[in-house]
């Protein structure tokens, strides 16, 4: 069984141009996660535009596989850049995506650009996705530390995203994992894990009892730290398997 909680705020921005949503269908669910880039009217139609074409796809034809995920992603760039066309938007409409399956036998998920999926496993963090952006290539190539991606000067510098021309697949599948309980996961947009580092995430998962305790917890830490600093939109999306 998978409970789970909600949250997408606009931060100190006039419009929240994140999208954060789910959908069940039988015993699987279906959690999305986008944030809009090019602006009110751009990114925040992007954002929703891929959202629910997914969302609303697994609720007719959904099942947890890798040939869904795939799909998930690869209809909702076709989608995105068949209205840029439509609308003369290239530069735009844009989002990132983070797309989480999960039913009794198996959790999938994929994303592309900085908004990330953490996976705890007994209350600690097992695993996050890796962001497509200059900050994480630094981290990989040894010039900066994994914690400097916080702040960084080239933080919003992201290398793929939904919108942009692909001559290839540019999300990133991870690998399937099988429920065994006391598993939880964390979609959140990078207004939201800007302000809430991983401990700090852990630290609040081990006080919750709920999906909703463990996103209030964090709220208080995203607020308390970003407030006055010009937040933007912070969405997330807390999952426990039980």
């Amino acid at each position: 069984m998978f409970l789970y909680e909600i949250l997408s705020e606009p931060g100190e921005r006039e419009y929240n141009e994140d999208y954060a949503g789910a959908e069940k269908k039988g015993d699987a669910c279906c959690f999305v996660l986008a944030d809009g880039l090019g602006g009110h009217g751009g990114g925040d139609e992007a954002s929703r535009m891929v959202a629910e074409y997914i969302l609303g796809d697994f609720k007719e034809h959904g099942e947890v596989s890798e040939e869904y995920l795939k799909k998930s992603f690869e209809e909702g760039q076709k989608l995105l850049m068949e209205e840029q066309e439509k609308q003369n938007r290239a530069f735009e409409m844009k989002t990132t995506l983070v797309v989480l399956l999960a039913d009794g036998n198996s959790v999938r998920w994929g994303h592309i650009g900085d908004s990330r999926l953490y996976y705890f496993k007994n209350r600690k963090l097992a695993q996050r996705t890796l962001d497509h952006s200059v900050p994480q290539m630094l981290v990989t190539a040894g010039e900066i530390r994994e914690e400097d991606i916080r702040g960084h000067a080239d933080r919003n510098r992201l290398l793929r995203v939904m919108g942009s021309e692909w001559d290839q697949p540019r999300y990133k599948l991870a690998e399937p994992l099988r429920p065994e309980g006391k598993e939880a996961f964390l979609l959140c947009s990078d207004g939201f894990w800007e302000w809430v580092d991983e401990k700090a995430m852990q630290s609040a998962l081990k006080k919750a009892d709920s999906p909703s305790e463990w996103l209030k917890r964090m709220k208080k830490t995203v607020l308390k730290n970003g407030a006055g600093k010009g937040m933007d939109n912070y969405s997330a999306i807390a999952v426990f398997a039980e």
